[in-house]
């Protein structure tokens, strides 16, 4: 841990400030030692060079999707080129010019693969959070760019009193017990006139996964041991490569895929090796919670939180992507959303700059 995020960090519990006691003292990076509230008197360590805020109580609903997470980032832990342009794709229309010389939030960072990317293009900092262990993986993905900071803390109850430029949560509220209440925290942590991107699972097209294989996750694939889930989802992971390789890699960019099950997402995948696609089927089997939005839930948040006018966008046909600006005044906001295509359905240009 850097010394310098302390000027961003305020006790989770009361919001009070916190003094940095570590040894040996006057050093830069801390690996080991401990924060502590002048107001509530709570400490949080530090461990491994990570100030740990993560606290769970006995049957906590959170604690079994740490887990499942913090093992399945700390066995997919690689970080891969093919990764920048599927992160594009979720954080669209941002781009890497965006996040040059802002201080950055990512919620619910995993191993660190976007946040990597988001210190690499020119973020002044970038503050990544995990709530599960795979928050050592991250760690270890970005050791060497001093503009990154992690933490171990519960979206739900962030541990910032200085608010950020831009925050993003890739994947990760659609795993929360109140996606809704992740989002409305994700915002505060904004400044006014800041941006938030978040990209979270569709309900639209996606029935017979609600109706065929959550069943299957909730009951058996998210309760089974890390080690056997990984040899579960091996054969599954198989198949569906042979599939991409043989039917949806041709048909790619033809006028047939369309016509194709699942022919957006599964054509946009197709290209991906072995190791990706296994993640892939892991990641969905292992979730203790998974919800799938419909597109005004995801609208709704934005409102809800001051955000008028926000950018949604239907990925590949089975997500929602959107994006926002917060507000400089809370009466500013606008009822509705903006649709970032154009007439002919083709992603609209839009003009961000750097705000």
């Amino acid at each position: 841990m850097n010394r310098r995020l302390i000027d961003y960090l305020g006790c989770p519990a009361c919001g009070g400030d916190l003094d940095l006691v570590a040894l040996p003292e006057g050093q830069e990076e801390i690996e080991e030692g401990r924060l502590h509230c002048r107001t509530c008197r709570e400490d949080y360590p530090i461990q491994r060079g990570i100030p740990r805020f993560v606290r769970f109580e006995e049957g906590d609903a959170r604690a079994q999707t740490a887990r499942n997470f913090g093992e399945q980032w700390q066995v997919f832990d690689h970080v891969e080129d093919y990764h920048r342009q599927q992160f594009l794709d979720w954080i669209a229309p941002v781009d890497p010019s965006f996040v040059e010389g802002k201080v950055v939030l990512e919620a619910g960072c995993g191993k660190g693969r976007h946040t990597r990317l988001i210190a690499e293009w020119g973020a002044a900092e970038v503050i990544g959070v995990d709530v599960s262990e795979a928050i050592d993986a991250a760690a270890r993905n970005t050791q060497d760019l001093p503009n990154v900071h992690l933490i171990q803390a519960d979206i739900d109850r962030l541990p910032l009193r200085r608010p950020v430029d831009y925050a993003f949560s890739v994947g990760v509220l659609h795993h929360m017990a109140d996606p809704a209440r992740g989002f409305a925290s994700l915002a505060r942590a904004v400044r006014p006139g800041g941006a938030i991107s978040v990209w979270v699972y569709g309900r639209e097209k996606n029935g017979w996964i609600v109706h065929g294989l959550d069943p299957l996750r909730e009951r058996l694939t998210s309760r089974v041991s890390p080690a056997v889930l990984y040899r579960l989802s091996l054969l599954p992971a198989l198949l569906l490569t042979l599939l991409l390789r043989l039917v949806y890699a041709p048909l790619r960019q033809s006028r047939w895929q369309g016509r194709l099950f699942y022919g957006a997402y599964l054509g946009y995948i197709a290209g991906f090796p072995f190791r990706e696609i296994h993640n892939i089927v892991h990641d969905h089997l292992t979730a203790p919670v998974a919800f799938y939005l419909r597109r005004e839930e995801v609208e709704g948040w934005f409102r809800e939180a001051g955000i008028g006018d926000p950018i949604l966008a239907w990925h590949n046909r089975n997500s929602w992507r959107g994006f926002g600006r917060v507000p400089d005044r809370a009466d500013v906001s606008q009822p509705g959303a903006r649709e970032e295509r154009s007439t002919t359905g083709a992603r609209a240009e839009v003009k961000l700059g750097r705000g």
